[in-house]
C-alpha cells in the first residue's frame, strides 16, 4: 500500500501538529523488522485516529559522531539514499515523515527534553513504539524505562517490539543488510528487505566510452557510503517501459578509465537502444558476478565486459526476468 507522504525537516508547524502514532529510527533499508514495527504504528493509528508517523534523521548519527570526531571509518555505509527510504515508507503505509536535523543541539538535547518538549509537544505523540535497546538523549542517557515514565507524564502510551527474526531465528537488522550487501549476496538482502536490491536515481551523461565498445550504458550517481559491493551485477532496470528491463551493470569507480574515485551505477540493457538521459529509474540487483578489477587495457577490458554480458544473459535465460 502506497499513500501519500507527508516531509517535514523540522517539527511541523503548530496548525499541523496533528496527534500521532510514532515509530523512531534510522529505518535505513526499510527491511523487514522495519516493516513489522511500521505495520505497528500503522494499525495503533487506525485504532487510535492519529497519524501514522516515522521520525528519523539525517544524517545518520553515527555519521555525525564519525564526522566531529575526525574518525570517517565509522560512519555506516549506506543502503538506501533519501528518495528509496521515504518510497519504501509510504509503501509500509507511513503517512508522515519527519525528518529531522541531527546536528549539535539535537546531539546535546537532554533525554527529558527529547519526550516533555520534542515528542510530546513538537511532534504531539499520543502513542510511541521503539525497539528494546532504545536509547535517546544526550550521551544516550535516555533508556526505555525512562522513556516509559516521561511518556505517562505526557500522555505518551509508549509500547517495545522484539527484534524480528527470519526463518533461520536470525535477527534482521540494518546491520545484516549491510553484511550481504558487502559480500555481494544481494539474495540474502534481498530475503532481509523483502524485495530485492536496488538504487533509484536519475540517468546522467557519461563519457559514451560504452557506445565505442559496443555496449552502451546508462548511468546513475551513487552515494559515496553506498553499502553494496563494487563489481559486475545482473541487473533489471524498472522506469523504461511498461515491463523491467534486463541488463548487466557495473557498480563502482571505473578503475580502467577513470581515477576520480567517484562510485557511478553504469548499467547495459540488452538488445535495447533507449533514451533514458534526465529519467529516474530503478536498477535492482539480483546477482554479484565479480568484483571490480583494473584492466591493463581497453580490449582486456571489452573482453570481460562481453563475457559478462553473456553471464547474466545465461541468468535470465534460467530464472526469466
Amino acid at each position: 500500500m502506497k499513500t501519500i507522504l507527508s516531509i517535514f525537516r523540522q517539527a511541523p508547524a503548530p496548525d499541523l501538529r496533528l496527534p500521532c502514532a510514532l515509530s523512531i529510527g534510522n529505518f535505513d533499508g526499510v527491511h523487514r523488522g522495519h516493516q513489522a514495527m511500521i505495520a505497528q504504528v500503522c494499525d495503533a493509528a487506525e485504532r487510535l485516529a492519529l497519524a501514522p508517523t516515522i521520525l528519523t534523521f539525517a544524517p545518520h548519527p553515527r555519521q555525525y559522531f564519525a564526522h566531529i570526531n575526525h574518525r570517517p571509518e565509522l560512519s555506516p555505509p549506506q543502503i538506501t539514499g533519501l528518495r528509496d527510504k521515504l518510497t519504501a515508507l509510504a509503501h509500509a503505509g507511513v503517512e508522515r515523515v519527519i525528518l529531522a536535523r541531527f546536528n549539535r543541539a539535537m546531539a546535546e538535547m537532554s533525554a527529558s527534553d527529547f519526550v516533555t518538549k520534542w515528542l510530546a509537544i513538537e511532534l504531539n505523540v499520543r502513542w510511541l513504539l521503539v525497539g528494546e535497546d532504545f536509547r535517546f538523549g544526550r550521551q544516550r542517557t535516555g533508556d526505555v524505562k525512562l522513556l516509559k515514565e516521561l511518556g505517562q507524564l505526557c500522555g505518551i502510551a509508549v509500547h517495545t517490539l522484539s527484534d524480528i527474526t527470519d526463518e533461520q531465528g536470525h535477527r534482521i537488522s540494518s546491520s545484516e543488510v549491510r553484511g550481504a550487501l558487502a559480500a555481494g549476496d544481494v539474495r540474502r538482502a534481498a530475503s532481509l528487505l523483502g524485495r530485492p536490491f536496488g538504487m533509484t536515481g536519475h540517468i546522467v551523461h557519461g563519457k559514451k566510452l560504452g557506445r565505442t565498445l559496443n555496449m552502451p550504458t546508462m548511468n546513475m550517481h551513487v552515494t559515496p557510503r553506498c553499502a553494496a559491493r563494487s563489481g559486475i551485477y545482473v541487473v533489471r532496470a524498472h522506469g523504461l517501459g511498461p515491463k523491467p528491463l534486463p541488463g548487466v551493470a557495473s557498480l563502482g569507480v571505473r578503475p580502467t578509465v577513470e581515477d576520480d574515485g567517484r562510485i557511478l551505477l553504469e548499467t547495459h540493457l540488452f538488445d535495447l537502444n533507449v533514451d533514458a538521459y534526465g529519467k529516474l529509474v530503478r536498477v535492482e540487483l539480483l546477482q554479484h558476478l565479480r568484483d571490480e578489477e583494473k584492466f591493463p587495457d581497453l580490449p582486456t577490458l571489452t573482453a570481460a565486459m562481453h563475457a559478462d554480458a553473456q553471464h547474466a544473459r545465461a541468468y535470465f535465460a534460467l530464472h526469466g526476468l
